[in-house]
């Protein structure tokens, strides 16, 4: 796989995580924990293509 279509792939991860996100925050019973975790693997991900871009 190229560069830019392993960045495009984690980008997709990164947008699918971030709608996970925004469900669990609608949620009345909100779980703190995944919640970090997911903002965690975001971030990740978002760590991982700044470096492939660079």
């Amino acid at each position: 796989m190229s560069v830019q279509g392993h960045i495009a792939e984690l980008s997709r991860r990164h947008q699918s995580i971030d709608r996970q996100i925004e469900v669990e925050k609608t949620h009345p019973a909100c779980d703190p924990v995944r919640l970090s975790e997911l903002k965690r693997k975001k971030l990740l991900l978002k760590n991982e293509m700044t470096k492939l871009r660079h």
